[in-house]
């Protein structure tokens, strides 16, 4: 077995993992759609443009689809600023590679 050894030049900087931002915003729209629900009971009447009347379920449900997605570009967005500043502390560092194979 041979192994070769080799110093090469890397950066090293740290990362935002990006689900986890746009999962917390997920979360983060569903709190805020669970908190408009109750804070605004509604008044039971009739709606004058579809003419139907939606329960605190079907408020909830309306008010999650459009929170979860707003808290999920939010999260995103946020991740991709940490990324961008995280970036310019890059450090370079020396790294010793070594490769091992078989002799012919």
């Amino acid at each position: 077995m041979v192994i070769d050894d080799e110093l090469v030049t890397v950066k090293v900087r740290r990362a935002p993992k990006y689900a986890v931002f746009m999962g917390l915003g997920a979360i983060i729209g569903i709190l805020v759609a669970l908190i408009l629900t109750f804070a605004f009971n509604g008044s039971g009447e009739e709606s004058p443009n579809t003419g139907m009347v939606y329960s605190q379920t079907q408020v909830f449900g309306f008010l999650a689809l459009i929170f979860v997605v707003v808290g999920i570009v939010v999260g995103g967005v946020v991740a991709l600023i940490l990324d961008r500043v995280m970036s310019k502390r890059a450090r370079d560092v020396v790294m010793d590679r070594e490769t091992a194979h078989y002799a012919e």
